[in-house]
């Protein structure tokens, strides 16, 4: 398995992802973790089914997104990112380029109640 990984090391709200990852490899050394910048060249060519690892704003805790939740959302490029994740991944969608999308939500902080639910959601 293989779940990108999004963040911003710069950016408080945004790096979450980034500073968790040495504990996740740790503990799924099965998986292969790849952090990646969403605006150049992602997805990787033939890489239909994705799991996401990225911070979202409004979560209270770690929460799976699939693209059905993002076609409820109301659709808008205005993000905190420069361009919004959940409309790139709705176009890719259309575009038949991608079949299946899994975010793996964080919150922008992380308490130690939630890293139990966290490592289920991985699994």
């Amino acid at each position: 398995m293989k779940i990108y990984v999004f963040g911003n090391p710069l950016v408080k709200e945004d790096n979450l992802p980034l500073k968790i990852l040495p504990k996740l490899k740790k503990i799924f050394s099965q998986i292969k973790f790849k952090v990646v910048d969403p605006n150049e060249n992602f997805p990787p060519r033939n890489e239909k089914k994705l799991i996401i690892l990225d911070t979202v704003q409004g979560l209270k805790q770690p929460k799976i997104i699939k693209l059905t939740d993002l076609q409820e959302l109301k659709k808008t490029p205005n993000s905190t990112h420069d361009y919004d994740l959940g409309m790139h991944l709705l176009l890719l969608k259309k575009l038949k380029k991608i079949k299946s999308v899994k975010i793996i939500g964080l919150p922008f902080t992380l308490k130690k109640t939630h890293y139990n639910l966290l490592l289920q959601l991985i699994n």
